[in-house]
């Protein structure tokens, strides 16, 4: 598809999109009942659609009666993996000509974003696991992610006085095809909003100029530059005076939540999500952790054989079922993360359930055998380092390489590992310590995998 005709369609997208959004403003002042009734609804159309157009499916929910089926019925059924969703492919999707090797045909051959001839849009990713993946988001999927994704900051925006003049949204994702995150976010939230696109892939003096250029008023973007962008604020090497940033596609962690409040001190709106479900859970801006997207997914906690743990056990998956895509429907999906239930109303009022912000997935954990270190003992000591800027640990036979862009004290930060290693005894601790210039991101989709196991 030539550009122009893409950005023809992409308008008359993001029109249906601004018109949706109205009815998911009105949906965040739910109530318990309405949302549960709300889930309860799209579930059984999901189930029925998927049961007559997927074969996959189709064999999956033998035995179960869609017209009947409530939240708890799932349980019943297998668990969806990513080698299901990878290798099953042609039998997951429910659109009569539309192939994987089409697929593959479309990512390989588009210059540019596009639409096919059935206005869906084809997307690939490496995902958090490092494992490649396609997918296809129909028209009425998108509308429905791009909602969720900006619904929370849209409602804000309204309630607050906003910026003097035009407001301009730097847009810090992937940039460029096939990753779906610039075409998600690069969607203006309020009147008049203007938008930039800056790929975040790109060396960081360029991501620093270009963002200078633009003076943005919003941020959003991968939570590792933003953090990076408020570290270069708060040193005098970046003057902008946002006053709304969003975060996604990685884990936002505590030592950039911190860096971006102390830059300034501005509400930050995290976002959980992927490319099969769309946007999982939002972050209101005030109060703790995240609001799941329950009108939209269904999340399952359960234990390693897919049976679901009450909120106070502990949990080995999380399992997801999104209401949205007819077109590649996902039911109960492990996503490989991690997910921890809040308890007691939010600040905001939302009656929409909440989970704690995702510190990363399972697979982020480094095992020696028997021993098990966890990503977040690596975090607490170079997340914490002021002279740290950027790091990347990636796991060795007995402990780890350590990429770190900055100006730390590299030999007290090996000593800190080595003891840290120890303790969760390791008998053999090898750690080095590099500073390099910058860190090499994921080529497609910008990303910054922090965690690389062997």
């Amino acid at each position: 598809m030539p550009r122009a005709a893409y950005e023809r369609m992409r308008a008359a997208h993001l029109a249906v999109v601004r018109s949706s959004l109205e009815d998911h403003i009105a949906r965040l002042d739910w109530s318990r009942e309405q949302i549960e009734r709300h889930q309860n609804h799209r579930l059984r159309a999901l189930l029925r659609y998927a049961q007559e157009c997927s074969p996959f499916h189709a064999r999956r929910l033998q035995g179960l009666d869609p017209a009947r089926a409530t939240i708890s019925d799932l349980a019943s059924l297998p668990m969806m993996t990513k080698r299901d969703a990878q290798e099953q492919w042609d039998a997951i999707v429910t659109t009569q000509g539309l192939d994987r090797a089409r697929a593959e045909r479309i990512i390989a051959e588009q210059q540019w974003f596009s639409y096919n001839a059935d206005d869906q849009q084809i997307f690939s990713s490496g995902g958090s696991s490092g494992v490649r993946g396609v997918y296809v988001w129909d028209w009425q999927f998108f509308v429905s992610a791009a909602c969720l994704a900006w619904r929370t900051q849209a409602r804000a925006e309204r309630r607050a006085a906003g910026p003097a003049g035009t407001p301009r949204l730097a847009v810090l994702e992937a940039g460029i095809p096939p990753h779906a995150s610039t075409p998600l976010f690069d969607i203006a939230t309020a009147p008049n909003m203007e938008t930039v696109v800056i790929a975040a892939g790109a060396p960081f003096d360029e991501v620093l100029d270009a963002v200078a250029a633009a003076q943005p008023t919003h941020l959003v973007g991968y939570p590792s530059v933003i953090g990076r962008l408020a570290r270069a604020a708060s040193a005098g090497d970046l003057r902008i005076r946002p006053v709304r940033v969003s975060t996604n596609s990685e884990p936002l962690l505590d030592e950039d939540r911190q860096a971006i409040r102390d830059a300034w001190d501005v509400p930050i709106h995290n976002t959980w999500g992927s490319t099969e479900i769309g946007v999982q859970a939002v972050g209101c801006g005030g109060g703790e952790g995240l609001h799941l997207c329950e009108d939209e997914v269904i999340l399952e906690r359960v234990d390693e054989d897919g049976t679901p743990v009450g909120p106070d056990e502990p949990a080995a998956r999380t399992l997801a079922t999104g209401l949205a895509n007819r077109t590649f429907p996902f039911i109960r999906y492990d996503l490989g993360d991690q997910v921890i239930p809040l308890p007691g109303a939010c600040a905001c009022g939302s009656a929409f359930a909440r989970v704690a912000d995702i510190g990363g997935r399972r697979d982020d954990d480094f095992r020696y055998g028997d021993t098990t270190v966890p990503a977040i003992a690596f975090r607490h000591i170079l997340g914490t380092d002021p002279r740290v800027s950027e790091y990347q640990v990636v796991q060795t036979a007995t402990g780890a390489d350590i990429l770190v862009v900055g100006d730390p004290d590299a030999a007290a930060l090996t000593s800190a590992l080595v003891a840290m290693l120890g303790r969760y005894g390791l008998p053999q601790r090898g750690i080095q310590v590099r500073v390099v210039d910058g860190l090499t991101r994921h080529q497609g989709s910008g990303k910054l995998r922090r965690f690389i196991p062997r």
